[in-house]
């Protein structure tokens, strides 16, 4: 794993992909692995060394995690090998600016007195993932609410450098008298299994039925008022909402932090575009090459001409074509007009990753839903965390917790659908 990294490292491309099993290196050589890597040295700088490598034989295959440093960021790379130690598959896990880890530390409206945490499991075999209720003391029954990740093999605080978004709504929020399920999400649990097993991929497997199963185990669960099940969807997971919400009578309410209304591969093109501007690298060789690669990409999922059972570069990362011919005609603002269900959008407006394009996107849409209440936030970033100035990637690395009004405004939402009295605290 140190050569292959090495080698990408020096950009020797050829040398790289030698070490790719035959079925990759057939899908992914030398020209496309050139490209998903000057997209990360785009966001990332100059590589400058391996920090860290760590094995995992679990979950039925061989994955590597190798930390790197660069030169303005610290990149995990998730890199999966076959039984002949050949690499099947990498992806870039998560980029964040190199600096000591920060220990967590619970926001002021988080109240750990009021309430407790108990170990769960979601789902069923072979893909049963681990998870964390927050129920608040009492006897209840409770309303809840299930928490759904955005794009990534995420934890379940769905944390970031030193921040942990989901843990902060789960705290925030079972203080003020609502029960909050989170759990990891399935592609980081089982990351080795799903990369060997990727063929056919769809958000379903990634994401929707868990979110589905999540709401099933709290529906059964004493205590909680399973008439009273919200789902709230961060980034993708607020994309994928009024998805999730059709085709599930429990979920009694969406709430979108975030949400991207738009097709993905637009998305990340107007996100890199963002990035090479702000690294002031739109005139170099590889912001202008960043650049075209996103654009690339987009083209390549929207032929007309791509069939199922093939795969396409995104981000980075070579994803099968069912994954994005899945959701070719998906339009989340228009099935979410189609729902009857109450539904809470909220957004930052300092967010560089989803825009208030997007937030405008949903208001044009549900403008005559009355049910519907929306809301954004002048200092929120896409976590919802609070900053000045114009939003930037680094300030994610800064220790921080979701913004206390916006805690507030979804804690006291989700009482006033459920007709729940509001905690004296």
């Amino acid at each position: 794993m140190r050569a292959f990294v090495a080698d990408l490292g020096s950009e020797k491309y050829d040398a790289a992909d030698h070490l790719f099993s035959a079925n990759i290196q057939q899908a992914f050589p030398a020209d496309k692995l050139k490209a998903a890597w000057q997209q990360v040295l785009a966001r990332a700088g100059r590589f400058q060394a391996i920090q860290s490598l760590s094995h995992d034989a679990s979950n039925g295959g061989d994955l590597y995690s190798v930390v790197c440093k660069f030169e303005s960021a610290q990149v995990t790379l998730a890199i999966q090998v076959d039984a002949e130690q050949h690499i099947a598959g990498f992806h870039v896990t998560q980029m964040s600016e190199d600096g000591p880890e920060v220990a967590w530390k619970p926001p002021e409206y988080a109240k750990p007195d009021s309430f407790e945490e108990r170990a769960v499991t979601v789902g069923q075999p072979p893909y049963a993932l681990s998870g964390t209720l927050t129920m608040p003391k009492g006897a209840g029954p409770f309303p809840a609410a299930v928490l759904v990740h955005g794009s990534g093999p995420n934890d379940q605080d769905e944390s970031y450098g030193p921040n942990k978004m989901f843990r902060d709504l789960a705290w925030g929020l079972a203080t003020n008298g609502a029960a909050v399920l989170r759990y990891t999400k399935r592609t980081r649990q089982y990351g080795a299994q799903m990369t060997k097993d990727a063929a056919g991929l769809t958000v379903k497997q990634e994401t929707t039925d868990d979110a589905r199963a999540a709401v099933a185990m709290l529906a059964a669960t004493p205590q909680i008022d399973a008439a009273h099940i919200f789902l709230i969807g961060h980034s993708l997971g607020g994309y994928l909402g009024p998805r999730i919400a059709a085709g599930d009578s429990q979920i009694a309410g969406l709430i979108l932090l975030a949400g991207s209304a738009r097709p993905l591969e637009d998305m990340v093109v107007e996100q890199v575009k963002f990035e090479v501007d702000a690294a002031g690298a739109s005139a170099t060789r590889q912001g202008e090459e960043a650049i075209a690669n996103a654009e690339a990409d987009r083209r390549a999922i929207d032929d007309p001409n791509l069939k199922p059972g093939t795969t396409v570069r995104f981000a980075g990362t070579q994803i099968p074509s069912d994954y994005f011919l899945d959701l070719r005609g998906y339009d989340p603002p228009k099935i979410a007009a189609s729902l009857k269900i109450p539904m809470l959008i909220l957004q930052g407006e300092r967010d560089i990753q989803v825009r208030m394009t997007d937030f405008n996107l949903w208001r044009v849409a549900l403008a005559s839903h009355k049910n519907v209440t929306f809301k954004s936030y002048p200092a929120a970033t896409h976590y919802f965390m609070p900053g000045t100035g114009p939003g930037t990637a680094a300030e994610y690395n800064t220790p921080n917790h979701v913004e206390t009004e916006v805690l507030e405004d979804i804690a006291a939402w989700i009482l006033k659908e459920s007709g729940t009295p509001a905690r004296h605290k």
